[in-house]
């Protein structure tokens, strides 16, 4: 009899331990069904070009997955602004370790071009204490030089106004000058996803030398003529000031988002604390968007990039007046090389589709648009009268499977201008 209950209480135990293990595939095959995600990597595992050099072997030990990753790049290169230059990028991507915790970007690129230009950038976005406090910061100290082009985005004429040989190289007036910039927000969380902080805004241009300006000749210049219309000194001047932000953050990964969308408004205000200074109010929206267009593969994705821009008060020193890739990743205006729109303000219009070319991640595409339109309150030329685009394609090689970053290559072609870029991380 006892061993009956026993033969009972062994088959009872199986058939218990038999329904939770049905119970247990079943809600994994729904979890891949609401994840396409668990279902793509379990079939076809991510694997990075770093995994193109290990042995077969390694592949089956189960390493833990790091919360950071440390890369550089070459920085390589040529644009009419520096003319060829080389250097190097070093990228930081870290996050806590809490599973809700996002993971931070911090980096500096140090580049030397043969015009004897020395470039110093430091960019932060970081997220700590669970997310909850959001750090963006933009430095640079440049010994540079960059062609000016005028303002508004009319400087490039219609193809049927255009003069024969029409290039945008005529267009340009060389300068050289000094840049120290220090621009940092700390803002804080109030809601899930939504911050308020504020921000210290620091500009200063020094040694300004306008080489095709010949005031014996009467020659002038855009930027003399601007300097001299609006009371700036045309050798040195300062943007001093504080900025309020406001921020909401939804994406489930800033250094390739899949889902989401980030939003930004800053508002700086800038008092006369030195000389060669104006009051000015300058505004600074921004919005991001990724949208997945696929339920059974969730790496292709639509994004959209959009921001503006504008002297909303008082006036500003011409190397500040709003330009197109002057944003914080110097990311903006692919096609086009950097300050060639500038204006009173200006917006800006990304699209891009990204979609995966190999199962395992390692290599993915995306195709391109964008669209800028700058103003300018001398001719009367507001924004959207002239717009001028671009398109490209590009290719990602994936270099880190847990923060997703990819080293990215991208050609566009804009109006009359054509352009390569390489960098580490999304365009946005």
């Amino acid at each position: 009899m006892v061993l009956f209950f026993q033969n009972n209480a062994v088959q009872y135990k199986s058939k218990i331990l038999g329904l939770l293990f049905l119970i247990s595939l079943n809600l994994f095959s729904q979890e891949e069904i609401q994840n396409p995600e668990i279902q793509n990597q379990k079939i076809c595992p991510p694997k990075t070009v770093f995994d193109l050099f290990k042995k077969d072997d390694d592949a089956l030990v189960v390493k833990p997955t790091k919360n950071n990753f440390f890369l550089v790049i070459p920085a390589i290169g040529s644009q009419p602004a520096t003319g060829f230059f080389f250097g190097a990028v070093a990228q930081y991507t870290f996050k806590g370790k809490e599973e809700k915790d996002k993971y931070s970007i911090a980096n500096i690129g140090i580049t030397y071009t043969l015009k004897n230009q020395w470039l110093v950038n430091v960019k932060n976005n970081i997220l700590l204490k669970n997310n909850k406090i959001f750090l963006s910061g933009d430095y640079r100290l440049y010994l540079f030089s960059q062609p000016n082009y005028g303002l508004g985005t009319d400087i490039i004429p219609p193809r049927r106004d255009r003069p024969p040989g029409f290039s945008i190289d005529s267009l340009a007036q060389d300068m050289d000058y000094n840049y120290f910039k220090f621009h940092q927000t700390v803002s804080f969380e109030v809601k899930e996803n939504y911050y308020i902080g504020g921000g210290i805004n620091i500009d200063w241009y020094s040694s300004i030398d306008d080489k095709e300006l010949d005031l014996a000749n009467e020659k002038y210049t855009y930027h003399y003529n601007y300097s001299q219309k609006y009371g700036f000194d045309n050798f040195e001047y300062f943007l001093n000031g504080v900025s309020l932000n406001l921020v909401h953050d939804s994406r489930d990964n800033q250094v390739n988002a899949s889902k989401g969308w980030f939003a930004n408004i800053n508002y700086r205000f800038n008092p006369v604390l030195f000389n060669n200074q104006e009051y000015s109010n300058v505004l600074f929206a921004e919005y991001r968007h990724f949208v997945p267009v696929s339920h059974k593969n969730p790496h292709y994705i639509l994004a959209f990039w959009t921001y503006g821009q504008f002297v909303t008060k008082g006036k500003v020193p011409y190397l500040n007046l709003p330009a197109i890739g002057w944003d914080q990743r110097s990311r903006s205006g692919e096609g086009y090389t950097q300050g060639l729109f500038r204006g009173n303000g200006l917006v800006y219009l990304s699209t891009e589709f990204r979609f995966p070319i190999t199962c395992n991640q390692l290599l993915s595409g995306t195709v391109f648009t964008n669209f800028v339109t700058t103003s300018n309150s001398d001719n009367d030329l507001k924004l959207f009268k002239s717009i001028q685009p671009a398109a490209g394609i590009g290719l990602r090689l994936l270099i880190d499977k847990a923060s997703k970053t990819n080293l990215i290559f991208d050609y566009s072609w804009g109006n009359n201008s054509k352009g390569f870029y390489l960098n580490a991380g999304e365009t946005f």
